[in-house]
């Protein structure tokens, strides 16, 4: 294999220019992240004293010390004023194992489900049954925003198809877990209750389509939250629930050790079979953000690029001189062996039957 990125000029001054806007970008980026992620001390201080936790606190806590979580669609809903689109999801390791963890922002509008909300709960399904990944469900949500529910309920890839998703992962043995922290309401219930295994927050965590307010409303009766459809309800009558939590800490404890006894085959284990020793680049990856333009109508050099990218900088190239515009070969991430496809320039039918043909080979 040969090694790349060492004819790459770092000192140039279409390089220099390209890293001085590119991290006034980032810059901005991280300003929206931290904008993104962040929560007022009001409202920190309210889920305080209900002894809850944030939305990416749980999940830092259920994860595995120094797993990196994958986070899917971290911006998403940031342009219409809905953060991260008031639902976390991501990939990560619990107890050795990898799943999709998706987790309601219950500190936004009660964790209510928006259009983008529905969109991005279906994205981070299909990536898991695509990859057969236990799903991991944190809930905590007031079900859909009624105020735009034309665009949550009606059509084909709307809120209904969630519970479809989770039906159709559980028959083909992919499990479906949900830790219930806090109201589940209305469409918000249909997530445990479709479930494989189900555990409950008691005094915190309830699940029920009508809350007590609607119940009173329709046939006079007063109830409580916990009396309609709290944790201990549904773990000593209704059995929709499995598990019995004191605590948010104790939820976390139960969804590890649930987690721990799966015995789930997925690709992950299968390709990690495979995985050599990982190795960093030879270059260093933060010279991209020199090498890769703001503007993105200007080429770039995408070898430059694979060799801050790819470990020790190794390339097999295939048909190298052939359809140029087309850039086609192996190497590792991570240690994993992966085949490569980059534009390096205007498409040409050359190029086209080039992909092709390495993507053939590749399957």
């Amino acid at each position: 294999m040969k090694i790349l990125g060492e004819d790459y000029d770092v000192q140039s001054s279409e390089y220099l220019e390209n890293l001085e806007q590119m991290t006034q970008l980032n810059i901005e980026l991280d300003n929206i992240v931290d904008d993104t992620c962040s929560i007022s001390v009001k409202e920190q201080e309210k889920i305080d004293k209900k002894g809850k936790f944030p939305a990416r606190e749980r999940i830092n806590k259920i994860l595995d010390r120094g797993s990196p979580f994958l986070e899917i669609g971290q911006l998403a809903g940031h342009d219409i004023g809905v953060p991260s689109g008031n639902i976390i999801t991501g990939i990560g390791m619990i107890n050795g194992q990898q799943v999709m963890i998706v987790a309601n922002n219950f500190t936004f509008k009660g964790g209510a489900y928006y259009p983008i909300t529905v969109k991005k709960h279906l994205r981070a399904q299909e990536i898991a049954m695509q990859n057969r990944l236990p799903c991991v469900y944190l809930v905590d949500s007031a079900g859909a925003f009624l105020p735009e529910q034309d665009n949550v309920f009606p059509d084909r890839d709307h809120f209904g198809r969630i519970f479809y998703n989770q039906a159709r992962m559980s028959g083909e043995g992919i499990p479906q877990i949900a830790v219930v922290m806090g109201s589940c309401t209305a469409g918000g219930a249909y997530v445990p209750a479709m479930s494989d295994e189900v555990i409950m927050v008691k005094q915190q965590g309830t699940v029920f389509l009508g809350g007590p307010p609607l119940v009173q409303a329709a046939t006079g009766e007063v109830v409580t939250d916990e009396q309609l459809g709290g944790a201990n309800l549904h773990c000593e009558e209704s059995g929709v629930s499995d598990h019995l939590a004191f605590s948010e800490n104790h939820a976390i404890q139960l969804t590890r050790a649930i987690c721990a006894n799966l015995n789930h085959k997925n690709h992950y284990k299968e390709n990690t079979e495979n995985q050599l020793a990982p190795q960093k680049p030879l270059f260093d990856t933060e010279e991209l953000n020199g090498i890769i333009p703001v503007d993105p109508k200007k080429n770039l050099d995408m070898y430059a690029v694979l060799s801050r990218i790819l470990d020790g900088s190794r390339f097999h190239e295939f048909k190298e001189r052939y359809g140029r515009t087309l850039i086609t070969g192996f190497g590792s991430l991570y240690g994993y062996k992966v085949g490569i496809v980059a534009n390096n320039g205007v498409l040409f039918s050359e190029s086209a039957l080039k992909g092709s043909h390495f993507v053939q080979m590749c399957s």
